[in-house]
């Protein structure tokens, strides 16, 4: 599965990224570079979260396989 990170730039100069497919996954950061790897980190903890307390990975379409991150400015 490939995870849609979507990252902009705050009025107070912050970077915001989002992992789309997960709701609630976004992380702050100095740049958008760290910004993105904080939210990148945060994803991967949720989705071993769930799968530890038997939730599963959230519904996707197309592959099931673990392929990485797409970035979305």
């Amino acid at each position: 599965m490939t995870f849609t990170v979507e990252y902009e730039r705050e009025d107070d100069g912050r970077w915001l990224a989002e992992i789309v497919e997960l709701p609630g996954v976004l992380a702050y950061g100095r740049s958008s570079d760290e910004a993105i790897a904080r939210a990148q980190a945060l994803a991967l903890r949720t989705l071993a979260d769930r799968l530890e307390h038997a939730e599963g990975a959230p519904e996707f379409h197309g592959r099931q396989n673990l392929r990485g991150f797409r970035l979305i400015h």
